[in-house]
């Protein structure tokens, strides 16, 4: 569906040329939910440009679609785009328009007739939950109503890409879990394509199907997101499955355990642990909804001398241990990198 190969993105500068993007490869299935994340600078603002063609990247190719992007004409361009739908942070409705006029206008500058705008209309905005505030004004509706009337606009043209850029960050908690639940259940129903650009865990844990991580314009860490969290090192596992707070405890030899949760894996985790014998603490045991499934993560106290042992008979039992800090960072000090 989208296809990203060796995408490349350099600025000229007074001080020499910035390299935004260097090298992606990405490649994102039809009906999916994928995520890209990063601290500020990383490169998402220029991938989701590339994607959406308001940016030519130097080098490298982007195919959504089946249609390669790059090297198009603005006219072709302006046809492509309307494949692909536009989520922003900030909702830029016309104030002096209706909710429903509103929606209407990309159907307008597409030429679609008058009647068959009003039947698209009224189906989008039952499909988003607001039929009755059809007449409404833009300065009558909540942030979340207005990101509501956002997507239905987005989806007007029957894009099978929705690009969302930050589309929670300026809503409180539970309008965030509303719209989120929205976008999966579009995506279940219309079996569209979704790329969420956030630098929130919660948003990722919660819709994501997939996740990829930016960092100076490169791929770190990239693949479905049950996967990327349980891989040894992962730099996204503590920003998306936390580590509880614990004090300061210099005598802890801390090895932690992340793992994929069904019945079987949590009873194998936990049979584990117990014939490490009455030496090996369980320190904090949590678990976390992601993506429709759950991921644990037990952080376990090794005797001091002892951690390579215990190591090595929680691999022997299939498990994939880590050792840790004694406050929960790396064993290099680092700590762990954070999705933003």
């Amino acid at each position: 569906m989208i296809e990203l190969s060796a995408l490349r993105k350099v600025y000229p500068s007074a001080d020499g040329p910035v390299v935004a993007l260097d090298g992606i490869d990405l490649a994102v299935g039809r009906g999916v939910v994928h995520g890209i994340v990063g601290r500020s600078g990383a490169g998402k603002s220029t991938l989701i440009r590339c994607l959406t063609g308001l940016e030519q990247p130097t080098s490298g190719t982007v195919t959504v679609d089946g249609v390669t992007l790059t090297g198009l004409s603005e006219k072709q361009l302006r046809t492509a785009r309307r494949n692909m739908g536009m989520v922003f942070q900030h909702v830029n409705l016309l104030d002096s328009r209706t909710v429903a006029a509103n929606v209407a206008y990309p159907l307008e500058v597409a030429g679609v007739p008058r009647d068959r705008r009003r039947a698209r209309v009224a189906e989008l905005l039952d499909l988003v939950g607001l039929g009755h505030r059809a007449s409404a004004y833009p300065a009558q509706l909540s942030g979340g109503q207005k990101q509501r009337i956002g997507i239905a606009r987005a989806l007007a043209t029957e894009p099978a890409v929705l690009l969302c850029d930050e589309p929670t960050s300026a809503l409180d908690g539970e309008t965030t879990r509303q719209i989120l639940g929205l976008v999966r259940d579009l995506r279940d129903r219309l079996g569209i394509t979704v790329v969420v650009i956030t630098h929130e865990p919660s948003v990722v844990r919660e819709v994501c199907d997939e996740v990829t991580l930016l960092e100076y314009g490169r791929v770190v860490q990239s693949g479905p997101l049950t996967e990327v969290v349980t891989a040894t090192g992962s730099p996204l596992s503590r920003a998306l499955v936390p580590v509880p707070d614990l004090p300061p405890d210099a005598g802890r030899h801390l090895v932690e355990v992340t793992y994929a949760t069904d019945d079987v894996a949590t009873r194998d985790a936990f049979a584990a642990v117990a014939a490490l014998g009455d030496d090996v603490e369980v320190v904090s045991a949590t678990v976390e909804p992601l993506a429709g499934r759950r991921v644990g993560r037990l952080l376990l106290d090794a005797p001091r001398g002892g951690t390579d042992a215990v190591v090595a008979r929680l691999r022997a039992a299939g498990l994939d241990p880590v050792v840790t800090g004694r406050d929960g960072t790396g064993r290099d000090g680092t700590g762990t990198q954070e999705v933003a």
